[in-house]
């Protein structure tokens, strides 16, 4: 029986492509992603700049005023859930090198 939906890729398999980061949209960019990274070591860098951003935010909610408090814990809340969907998928490839 032909399945509709193919199998996902094996993530040990997948790499990053080389991509551009754009920071500046007046200057060409300074920085790449390189390419041929593992899925897994893209992962835990990802959740190593979410936990960063996360410690800024909580810093900047202390000095921003009433009115832009809530933009703030927002944004914070969106790092949090971005972070934790990462996490889990590093804590699945994990557990996927497990012997069964």
């Amino acid at each position: 029986m032909k399945k509709p939906v193919p199998d996902p890729p094996d993530l040990p398999f997948v790499h990053t492509i080389g991509r551009p980061v754009a920071s500046c949209p007046e200057h060409p960019p300074l920085f790449n992603v390189r390419s041929g990274v593992s899925a897994e070591d893209a992962l835990v860098h990802a959740s190593l700049y979410l936990k960063c951003a996360s410690v800024n935010i909580e810093e900047a909610a202390q000095y921003t005023a009433e009115p832009g408090k809530s933009h703030v814990w927002s944004t914070q809340h969106s790092v949090e859930l971005a972070r934790a969907l990462i996490d889990s998928l590093i804590d699945g490839i994990e557990l996927q090198r497990l012997p069964r």
